[in-house]
């Protein structure tokens, strides 16, 4: 285990609340990471991301700008968010899109949500408090507090009922 002083790191700013830890392999830039919180191997977070007290963030996972994690979150393995909802690599004119080409769309996770290994969470929704989106959902619309949602498109599922 180490700190993040270990880990090169792509850019500046990256702030570490007390007790964070960040495992080996890690591409922090420009984000927020708050007390207690654990960020797995091979993961990504990018600039203006903020993730709360007390996460766990586990391996292979993506964490894109405009991303906001609340506090006691899981993060299972492989989890993608995206910011995007029309992504493109050049403009109409056929040059390479700059920021200014492009809109953030924010997306947030509330206190004590967990999402699912391999979950794709698409930009500008909501997971409600203490929602559970399930292993491999790609998730395109909010998902209210305390639901279970999984599938693709992820659906609100009963309480003790697995996706089929």
């Amino acid at each position: 285990m180490a700190t993040h002083q270990d880990f090169q790191l792509s850019g500046a700013g990256v702030k570490l609340g007390p007790g964070a830890r960040v495992f080996g392999f890690t591409n922090l830039y420009g984000c927020e990471i708050g007390a207690d919180t654990r960020v797995g191997t091979f993961v990504e977070i990018q600039a203006g991301a903020k993730v709360g007290a007390r996460c766990k963030i586990s391996s292979h996972t993506f964490i894109c700008e405009g991303v906001t994690i609340e506090d006691e979150v899981f993060i299972g393995h492989g989890v993608m968010f995206t910011n995007d909802l029309f992504p493109r690599a050049t403009t109409a004119a056929g040059r390479l899109q700059t920021a200014a080409d492009w809109r953030c769309l924010p997306t947030v996770v509330k206190r004590g949500a967990s999402i699912g290994s391999n979950a794709t969470l698409l930009c500008g929704i909501t997971i409600g408090e203490g929602a559970l989106v399930g292993a491999g959902s790609v998730v395109t619309k909010d998902v209210p507090a305390g639901a279970i949602v999984a599938g693709n498109p992820a659906r609100v599922r009963p309480r003790g009922k697995a996706a089929r």
